[in-house]
């Protein structure tokens, strides 16, 4: 269905998941919009290459006292690794994880580094436990924490993190929120952010989450897995979503069952 000639109902629908689901919080990624200093800074290795240089100016900019990256392995990680084959010319990252990927990006591109590397987890669920632990393992504050995810993850992500640290303050900003557009009658980006998802890819990413984020016995939140907090899917998202599966645009993501945890968190 990407491939034919559409409408530009369609367009107006995914551009309405993509509001949705890409949350920013502010305005800029400034410490006078953040309001002032964070405990942490968290970027998720799910990111595509972009949240690099998200991440990368916050470092910069010393938005936060503690600047972690989360990442193992899962469903985005060929796509990063490849990415950064094309971007950096490195040819020697089979093996490393998206944290440890992210991580020498900000050191040979910006000469900045994170603090602290997770590299265990394999989804947005032990994204958020993993990430957690690890700060408190290491006795670092975490009143107030910024998250930088993809676009297409990051309600989600606020989600897992309201659920499992209810008392933190967290300031969403996603690493991206590109618009599709119609370019000669067809989907496209006209201008994608550094390393930004195949348009097919993109539409099933975010055509997976409403379903998830949908408070229901088939969605990730308390009336069913229980994985997330409760998210309000406004009606106008819930229009959206539906009127792509009717118009046969994009299969929602399927959970990967290479990645999921042993709760079956995708």
């Amino acid at each position: 269905m990407l491939g034919s000639v559409i409408g530009a109902g369609v367009v107006a629908d995914l551009n309405t998941l993509v509001d949705f689901c890409a949350q920013r919080d502010v305005g800029a990624l400034t410490r006078d919009a953040v309001g002032g200093d964070l405990d942490v800074a968290i970027l998720f290795g799910g990111s595509i290459l972009a949240g690099g240089d998200l991440f990368a100016r916050a470092v910069a900019d010393d938005l936060a006292a503690c600047f972690l990256i989360v990442g193992g392995q899962g469903h985005s990680t060929d796509v990063l690794r490849t990415a950064m084959r094309r971007r950096m010319g490195w040819h020697d990252v089979a093996d490393l994880t998206e944290a440890a990927l992210f991580d020498r990006y900000l050191r040979e591109r910006y000469g900045v580094h994170a603090t602290f590397l997770e590299q265990e987890s394999t989804n947005c669920g032990n994204n958020v436990r993993n990430a957690l632990a690890l700060l408190a393992a290491k006795g670092v504050p975490h009143r107030r924490i910024l998250l930088i995810q993809d676009a297409s993850m990051q309600r989600r992500m606020d989600a897992g993190f309201r659920l499992s640290a209810p008392a933190a303050r967290i300031v969403n900003f996603a690493a991206h929120r590109t618009p599709v557009d119609l370019i000669d009658g067809r989907l496209g980006f006209r201008s994608p952010p550094e390393g930004m998802w195949p348009l097919d890819r993109y539409v099933s990413l975010l055509m997976g989450e409403i379903p998830r984020l949908t408070d229901d016995p088939g969605g990730y939140g308390p009336a069913g897995r229980g994985f997330i907090a409760h998210v309000p899917v406004p009606a106008a998202v819930r229009r959206a979503w539906a009127s792509l599966r009717e118009a046969g645009v994009g299969a929602p993501r399927p959970a990967d069952q290479r990645w999921a945890d042993a709760e079956g968190r995708t």
